[in-house]
């Protein structure tokens, strides 16, 4: 099949533009970061082993749940039932996209191994050199991502 100029022209053009929206755009869910378009949130880390264990561990494939348009692993179904009576305890901020990103007004993906709990919340971020200068103002930073969240996804 050949296609006319002007459907080759669209079909480029709708590229480009896909190629431009912002990260959170092209997501499952844009309030949530998933990896690849894989629609596993975290990377398929467990969001509650960091509050428990204090560190990140990969779920498991078998015990899941999906919230706000993803799929969560964890390591238990301890950790799966908590996760589901009050996922906005355990999820991390900002989707799990990058704090520091956020904060400046953008995305970028947030790494599960790269993160830190302040005031019982969960921030991830793109790797440690990003992390050490989000750490330069945390309050800062966090204020800065919050006022700028709403508008990063739409709402």
């Amino acid at each position: 099949m050949t296609l006319s100029f002007s459907a080759t022209r669209r079909a480029v053009l709708g590229g480009i533009v896909a190629i431009m929206l912002p990260a959170a755009a092209l997501a499952a869910s844009p309030e949530i970061f998933t990896s690849n378009g894989s629609g596993l949130a975290m990377g398929g880390y467990d969001a509650v082993a960091y509050f428990k264990d204090g560190k990140p561990v990969p779920g498991s494939k078998d015990i899941t749940t999906s919230w706000k348009g993803a799929t969560w692993r964890f390591v238990s179904a301890e950790n799966r039932d908590a996760f589901a009576a009050k996922p906005e305890s355990y999820a991390p901020q900002f989707g799990g996209y990058c704090a520091f990103a956020v904060a400046h007004g953008s995305t970028a993906p947030g790494d599960p191994k790269v993160w830190k709990i302040v005031d019982g919340k969960l921030y991830l971020n793109l790797s440690p050199g990003v992390q050490k200068q989000w750490e330069r103002d945390i309050p800062g930073n966090i204020s800065r991502g919050t006022q700028n969240w709403s508008r990063i996804v739409g709402k």
